[in-house]
This record gives C-alpha cells, sequence and structure tokens, in this order.
C-alpha cells in the first residue's frame, strides 16, 4: 500500500491540506480561507473554532480527492500561523475568546510600558526577542485581563494556551495532547532560547500561571496520535513548526549562512545560523529553527509586516486591480516607479524599523503618477523591505549573501523577484516546489516515522524553478535605494 504524508498547513488567511508523496511532490491540495475579524482599529482575530473546522475540511477533501484514508499516512507534519493566541478551557476545550493574531496590535502600549520599565534587556537575553505587540505574551495577558472569570479560571488551573499548532493538535488528538515544539514557543517571548524551557521569570512578569503552558517537544517526533472521525485508523502526528521555520526546512536551508525568504500576507526572512543563537545589534529577532533528535538549529528572523497584503489592499482599499494576479502585468506597464515610493507600513513597521506607529506612506505622486506607477511602488516596496533586512543579517552574521531561495504566493511574481535580485545584487533562487512551508512539515514529520531515511535524502529531492540574476544599471539600483532611504526616513514616527 502507497503511504503519504500529509501536511496541515495552518496560515493567517487560510487553511491547507497538502498530501505529499516520498519524492515531495504534491498529490493533493486543497484550501480554505476563514473569516478575518477586525474589532477595532488595529486589532485582528480569528475563530478558533472557525480555525479548526476549516482545517478539518481541507484535510476530508484533500484525502478523498486521491481516494485515501488514514491507512495511507505515515505521519501528519503541522505548520502554523505563529504567535497567534488562542485561550480555551481545558475540561471542555471551549475558547475562551477568538484567537488573537499575530497582526493584533492591541498591546502596544502595554509593550511601552514594559520598554519604560527597562525589561528590554532580560527579554532579548532569554528569549532572542524584541519587545513588541506581535508576540503571544501579551496577548495571553490581555485575556486572562479581560475575559471575565479568565484570571481566575487559569489561577485554578482551568485554561490552556496554545499557538494555532498546538489549538490543532488538541482538536485531533480529542484534547489528549497539550504539546508545542521549540520553534513556536521560541516566538512567545515566555522561552528560554538557551534553556529550551519556559522561563519562571517572564511567567512572572507577565502574570501568567505556568499550568497554561504546553509541554515543549522537538521538531520531528511523534507527539501522539489522531482520535478523531476524520480518519478511521489513529494517524502519528510527528512534526510541527511555526511556518517561517518550516518554510526554512523545506527550502533546505540546513547550512549556517543560508537565507529564505517567503512571501505570502507578510514576508519573513530567515537565516540559518547553526548550533548557537547569533543576538543581533541590527533590530533582527534570534529564534530557534528546529531541534531534531538531540541537535538545535537558530535563525535570525526578519519580519516585514506587509506584503502580499498590500496587493489586497490596493485591490480592495484602492480598488485598482480585480484581482491580485492582475498586478504584476499592470506595474509592468510602465518601465519604471516614476520617482513613486510606497512604504507599505499599513500595521507599523517590522524589522529592522521597529516602528508599531507608523503609517503607510506614499511619496513622489505628480500629475503624471498613474495606478500603474502605484502597483509597481507597491512591488518594490516589498523588496526594498526585503533589502533592509538582508544588510541587517549580513552585518549580525558577518557574511555576505550569495544567493537568495524563496517562496510563498507572491514569489511567483516575476517581475517582483527580478527587482529583488537587482536591489540584492545577487541570485534569486525560486525552487520547483513553491509549496515550502507544507514541505517542510512533511520533511519533519516524514523524518520522524522513517519515511524519509535521513536529510541527505531530502536534499536530493530540492530541484531549482528559475534563477533570477541582477540585470539593473547599478546607478540606476543606487537611486533607487536612496529614494527608497527618504522614503523610510520621512514614514518613521520616532515615538
Amino acid at each position: 500500500m502507497e503511504k503519504y504524508i500529509l501536511a496541515l498547513d495552518q496560515g493567517t488567511s487560510s487553511s491547507r491540506a497538502i498530501v505529499f508523496d516520498g519524492h515531495g511532490h504534491t498529490k493533493a491540495v486543497s484550501q480554505k480561507e476563514f473569516t478575518q475579524i477586525f474589532p477595532k482599529p488595529g486589532w485582528v482575530e480569528h475563530n478558533p473554532m472557525e480555525i479548526w473546522s476549516s482545517q478539518a475540511s481541507v484535510i476530508a477533501e484533500a484525502i478523498t480527492s486521491i481516494d485515501i484514508n488514514g491507512k495511507n499516512i505515515a505521519a501528519i507534519g503541522i505548520t502554523n500561523q505563529r504567535e497567534t493566541t488562542i485561550v480555551w478551557d481545558a475540561e471542555t476545550g471551549t475558547p475562551v475568546y477568538n484567537a488573537i493574531v499575530w497582526q493584533d496590535r492591541r498591546t502596544s502600549e502595554f509593550c511601552d510600558s514594559l520598554k519604560k520599565d527597562g525589561r528590554t534587556d532580560l527579554i532579548r537575553s532569554k528569549t532572542g526577542l524584541i519587545i513588541d505587540a506581535y508576540f503571544s505574551a501579551t496577548k495571553i495577558r490581555w485575556i486572562l485581563d479581560n475575559v471575565e472569570g479568565a484570571r481566575q479560571k487559569a489561577e485554578e488551573g482551568k485554561l490552556r494556551f496554545g499557538t494555532v499548532d498546538t489549538w490543532l493538535i488538541w482538536m485531533l488528538t480529542r484534547g489528549e495532547v497539550h504539546v508545542t515544539d521549540v520553534s513556536n514557543a521560541s516566538r512567545t517571548m515566555l522561552f528560554n532560547i538557551h534553556t529550551l524551557e519556559w522561563d519562571p521569570e517572564l511567567l512572572a512578569l507577565f502574570n501568567i500561571p505556568a499550568s497554561m503552558m504546553p509541554q515543549v517537544k522537538s521538531s520531528s517526533e511523534v507527539y501522539g496520535y489522531t482520535k478523531t472521525t476524520l480518519f478511521a485508523h489513529e494517524v502519528p502526528i510527528a512534526g510541527i513548526a511555526g511556518d517561517q521555520q518550516a518554510a526554512l526546512f523545506g527550502q533546505m536551508c540546513t547550512e549556517p549562512g543560508s537565507v529564505k525568504n517567503t512571501y505570502g500576507t507578510g514576508c519573513f526572512l530567515l537565516m540559518n545560523s547553526g548550533e548557537r543563537p547569533i543576538m543581533s545589534s541590527n533590530n533582527l529577532l534570534t529564534t530557534v529553527a528546529w531541534k531534531i533528535g538531540d541537535t538545535v538549529n537558530y535563525a535570525l528572523e526578519g519580519s516585514i509586516f506587509v506584503a502580499g497584503s498590500v496587493v489586497q489592499w490596493l485591490r480592495d482599499g484602492l480598488g485598482i486591480i480585480k484581482s491580485s494576479s492582475e498586478v504584476e502585468e499592470l506595474a509592468a506597464s510602465v518601465p519604471d516607479n516614476g520617482g513613486v515610493y510606497f512604504v507599505p507600513a499599513l500595521t507599523g513597521l517590522g524589522a529592522p524599523h521597529w516602528d508599531q506607529y507608523a503609517k503607510g506612506s506614499i511619496y513622489g505622486i505628480s500629475r503624471g503618477t498613474t495606478a500603474a506607477h502605484m502597483a509597481r511602488a507597491a512591488l518594490e516596496g516589498i523588496a526594498f523591505q526585503t533589502m533592509d533586512i538582508v544588510n541587517a543579517m549580513q552585518k549580525d552574521a558577518g557574511v555576505t549573501l550569495k544567493e537568495l531561495k524563496v517562496d510563498g504566493g507572491a514569489s511567483r511574481n516575476n517581475l517582483l523577484m527580478q527587482f529583488q535580485a537587482d536591489v540584492l545584487g545577487t541570485s534569486v533562487i525560486r525552487p520547483t516546489v513553491t509549496e515550502t512551508t507544507a514541505l517542510g512539515a512533511a520533511y519533519l514529520a516524514g523524518l520522524a516515522v522513517g519515511y524519509w531515511e535521513s536529510l541527505d535524502h531530502i536534499k536530493s529531492q530540492w530541484g531549482v524553478d528559475t534563477e533570477f540574476t541582477p540585470k539593473a544599471d547599478a546607478e540606476v539600483v543606487a537611486d533607487l535605494k536612496e529614494g527608497w532611504a527618504n522614503a523610510i526616513r520621512r514614514t518613521l514616527t520616532n515615538k
């Protein structure tokens, strides 16, 4: 009987299930969008039950589309939107509040107060993170302080916290297994990346009972077995990694110094820094990439909050395109940006600026500016933000980037990828399988159950689709960079 690996890719805007075969080829994909909830400006929520039901329906759809069942699945790997915070009742499994999404900014003021209290170095030295509303700790605290009865229940040991991976495993095992892996734990602002344990001092600082926290495991081992009606048979759940770490693994960036960028809702650049954490002096995050067996790999990370979502805004907010796929053609209809720069700080600015109060801005508009210039400037803004992070990574790690591996939805945009190669002055490589996030989760799960015998076996499967090499004139690139630096200067609030 032929066996497959099922990857669950639970993202910010949709849930997906992908079935891979032993060659790392996609056999079935199912995807379902779910509701984005915006209760107030700067607040972003998801319904945890809808996350689960959308994920359950795509699992069923993907496996039935190729006429297989639980017996054919060697293991399940899970990858997920990170930092998004769910708190639920341990007895009933009912969430006490909506999932607070990583993009949510409601705890910004509390983050400011932590900085004022001089907590920056403590948190950074233990977690590798900067203080920002992005991470889970302040979101958990907000739920405990603002949902009626939540604090008391938590103190009584009756509430559970999890990022989305933990929530899905809880649902798949009917509440038998409460776990996460090191990569997701390292995004909570509560996890000590040196000891690889929840940090008592940080739990106390945020007033979060330790009983809420999931057990932290490696990224590739059998955590438990499915107990749902989705599968008639018990299927091992054997791989977990936050979406960006999973993409780093799926891209086979297993050597120190190798870098990938995932162009999704946001952009996320990760550099494998090997078996030691590099503490950034250029406002990047230090995070755990994965743990396999006893070996931990660390990574440097730069997050761009708005990337693909700027194209959604051009569609829904500005109305200059009808579907996201039109943006490339529109942008390509002009030879350059016409002097227009678009800083897409629609939810603040991430690395390396970390200005949570910055607002999106468009500079250089004239009578001659058209919708095509706006579209081009929006795409270029994604590439420029990537360039800023690559520059910071090179400084931190003391290495020069040889190539950038790319994946995610917007990596299919050839205009953007070529421009990216031009401003970086290095090759941009798009692999044959751009589902690298799901593939990374599949690989981690498959390694745990012996579906793939070794890392070398997996590496032999990775192939190049397109390599973009720098083509633009050096002077033109220098002018563009100057224009971008000016636009950034004018956007920062310096609060």
